[in-house]
């Protein structure tokens, strides 16, 4: 499977979080305790947004995070207020750049851990269910990605959980017409630039790990001496597959089956269920 995380927050330099933590997305790219691999190295990307351009900057690559020379360069240079990082293990399709997190269309982004359960007897199925509009705009072969253009095409940026609620009973429902008990396992992460979505849900109600950092002021009283509480909002939040450090306190399970909201203002959490086909 795979690990990642996403920022939303005061702006900050990529090697903040990906580098410095002693639990670090680099250090979880070998060294995984929560995984199903211990190692995560069939590709990484990174994506975030700057102030004033509407689509997120990518870089995507196939090589293991550990060692690249380009993200270690970038990291101590770009400064953003929200960020997706992402370290591939494959679940079986090509190791091609085409085919590493996060996806992009426009302004949005998309992340995902997990797999839909014997892709290949159900892929054919689920890409005829995608807009002929967007279908041209899918470059890779990763079950990931044509999530994410289902998700697209139910209405993704008009209603983002209804459109992944969608997304998923479609997907839920083609597999068991092909005689897959358990078709889904996803931890998800899609945004526009201004809001954070996060999802946890698998049909066998057995999700990968995923974590959301405690309110930054409720961490400042417990932990007055850690210099980068000090440095960001109270609305900065972290949501990740696995913590990237032992601050306690500091993490929290999200529930099996819901899905959370990083906004500015109050953060919301929400039971999440598959939307059967109609």
């Amino acid at each position: 499977m795979c690990r990642w995380l996403a920022y939303a927050g005061t702006p900050i330099l990529l090697e903040t979080i990906l580098y410095k933590p002693t639990h670090s997305l680099i250090d979880q790219s070998l060294h995984s305790r929560l995984g199903v691999e211990t190692t995560n190295g069939d590709g990484f990307g990174v994506g975030w947004y700057t102030p004033g351009v509407d689509a997120p900057a990518l870089v995507r690559d196939t090589g293991p995070a550990w060692s690249n020379r380009n993200l270690r360069e970038i990291a101590d240079h770009v400064r953003s207020p929200l960020i997706f990082a992402h370290i591939r293990a494959s679940t079986g399709t090509a190791v091609q750049q085409s085919n590493c997190h996060p996806f992009r269309r426009g302004r949005w982004m998309w992340m995902h851990n997990g797999s839909i359960t014997d892709f290949h007897r159900t892929k054919r199925d689920l890409a005829l269910a995608v807009d002929p509009d967007l279908f041209p705009d899918i470059e890779g072969s990763t079950d990931s990605e044509l999530m994410f253009f289902l998700a697209l095409s139910f209405g993704l940026e008009q209603d983002p959980p209804g459109a992944v609620a969608r997304m998923a009973g479609l997907v839920e429902h083609t597999g068991r017409r092909h005689g897959v008990e358990f078709p889904l396992q996803m931890t998800v992460a899609v945004t526009d630039g201004r809001r954070l979505w996060a999802f946890r849900y698998s049909s066998q109600t057995q999700s990968r790990s995923l974590f959301y950092s405690t309110r930054v002021d409720t961490l400042r009283a417990l932990h007055p001496d850690v210099a980068f509480l000090r440095e960001v909002s109270d609305e900065t939040r972290l949501i990740v597959s696995e913590p990237p450090g032992d601050l306690p306190g500091a993490w929290n399970e999200v529930p099996e089956g819901s899905y959370g909201i990083v906004q500015s203002g109050e953060n919301e959490l929400h039971p999440f269920a598959p939307s059967p086909p109609t």
